[in-house]
């Protein structure tokens, strides 16, 4: 295990297990590190089909980790930020990639399942993208692949509003693959990445990189990344972290006349 993220390649099948149950698998800044070094390893490891993402516990990923977004939007020093290698690493993978969701899965937790080829839900997942509700816009090229996912209507709504969207509905809206009871995720998940090592890896990535362009996603990426980061600095920002650790409500309206 690296850094809160578990590895393990087997039958082709290269798992990466977010492993920090206590903390609801919120993504820290090494964890984003190790999951893209995996996945960007993968791209030149011959035994490496498939890749399968899951999260330990009864939650995927609460997101990234809030106390990290709020030390930056403070003006805290944070270094080298490897969520934007992580992002970008998804973007460029010709390995397709398969996606095991329990539990919540939140900011992340759901944009990075725009970029995953097969998603098994369990009944209890929820899907949420609550970025305006902390002062910050979509990440992942989300902003673009969501609207083209579930269409303007739906994806305004998850990412001004944040409110989750059940299994159910996200199957439905073409967001998932396969809606299973909890006891059966995991044999469902690595059934599907299976059967996808078994097929013949240069017409899968073809066929993936046909689908989805990844220069046009990293072009969207890097768009919201700059975004996001002049976000982190202000004012609404500082309102909605100083909120979440003081545990009320923020009051965005208190800054209607300072600059947003």
């Amino acid at each position: 295990m690296t850094e809160h993220i578990k590895i393990e390649n087997n039958g082709g099948v290269l798992s990466l297990t977010m492993a920090r149950p206590d903390k609801k698998n919120a993504l820290t800044n090494a964890m984003y590190g190790a999951l893209a070094d995996a996945i960007e390893g993968a791209e030149t490891d011959d035994s490496v089909r498939v890749v399968l993402i899951r999260g330990e516990g009864d939650m995927f990923t609460a997101g990234n980790d809030v106390g990290e977004f709020a030390a930056i939007a403070a003006g805290g020093s944070h270094g080298e930020r490897h969520v934007s290698r992580f992002l970008q690493a998804l973007a460029r993978s010709s390995r397709p990639l398969v996606a095991a969701v329990q539990g919540r899965a939140v900011g992340v937790g759901t944009t990075m399942l725009l970029h995953c080829d097969l998603v098994v839900l369990t009944e209890n997942a929820q899907l949420s993208t609550p970025f305006v509700n902390l002062a910050l816009v979509p990440e992942a090229a989300s902003s673009l692949l969501m609207p083209l996912r579930i269409g303007y209507a739906r994806a305004f709504e998850m990412f001004a509003l944040g409110e989750p969207v059940d299994a159910r509905s996200a199957l439905a809206w073409g967001l998932a693959n396969k809606v299973v009871p909890l006891e059966k995720l995991d044999a469902e998940a690595r059934a599907f990445a299976v059967r996808l090592a078994r097929q013949p890896a240069g017409a899968v990535s073809t066929t993936k990189r046909l689908m989805r362009n990844p220069e046009v996603l990293m072009a969207q990426i890097l768009a919201e990344s700059e975004q996001f980061a002049k976000r982190l600095q202000t004012m609404e920002a500082r309102e909605a972290f100083s909120a979440f650790a003081e545990r009320r409500p923020p009051d965005f309206l208190k800054l209607a006349k300072q600059p947003a």
